[in-house]
C-alpha cells in the first residue's frame, strides 16, 4: 500500500481500527493490510469500538454494519455527531449491498463503501485515499 500513500506521510504513526464482530474478518481484514507499518487494533463490537476510539483517536475506521446491539449505522451516527470524532474517515466493509443500505450508511457519514468479500486491492486503495485525503487537508498529526 505504501505505494499508493502520499511520500512524507508517517505511516508508522497511523493507526486504523477494524470493527467487526467476525474473529476471521478482523484476521483476514489485518493480512491484508499487514504489508503496512501503521498500526491495526481491532473491536469485535459496537460498545467495544465507541470505548476504543474515546482511549485512542483512530486514524481511520474499517466498520462492519451488520453486530450485535450497536450496529454500524448507529456507530457512524455517533461519531459524526461528536466533535471530536466527526472527521476520522470511516471505510464500511459490509454483506448489505443492497442500494438503500448503502445509501444509508452514505447519508450517515461513511467515506466510503466495500462489499464483502473484501478485495484486497480496493481496501489497499481505499485506505490509501483515505490516508492521502487527511494530509492534503493537514488532518494528519503525528
Amino acid at each position: 500500500m505504501n505505494k499508493y500513500i502520499t511520500e512524507g506521510i508517517d505511516v508508522e504513526s497511523l493507526n486504523v481500527l477494524v470493527v467487526d464482530d467476525v474473529p476471521l474478518n478482523v484476521l483476514l481484514i489485518k493480512k491484508m493490510l499487514s504489508q503496512n507499518t501503521f498500526q491495526v487494533r481491532s473491536a469485535s463490537g459496537g460498545q467495544q469500538a465507541l470505548d476504543a476510539i474515546k482511549e485512542k483517536k483512530p486514524t481511520l475506521i474499517l466498520l462492519d454494519l451488520m453486530m450485535p446491539n450497536i450496529d454500524g449505522f448507529e456507530i457512524i451516527r455517533r461519531l459524526r455527531a461528536d466533535a471530536c470524532t466527526k472527521n476520522i474517515p470511516i471505510i464500511v466493509l459490509s454483506a448489505l449491498n443492497s442500494e438503500q443500505d448503502i445509501t444509508r450508511a452514505f447519508e450517515l457519514g461513511a467515506n466510503d463503501y466495500i462489499n464483502k468479500p473484501i478485495i484486497m486491492e480496493k481496501l489497499i486503495r481505499s485506505v490509501a485515499t483515505q490516508i492521502n485525503l487527511l494530509h492534503a487537508n493537514g488532518e494528519l498529526s503525528f
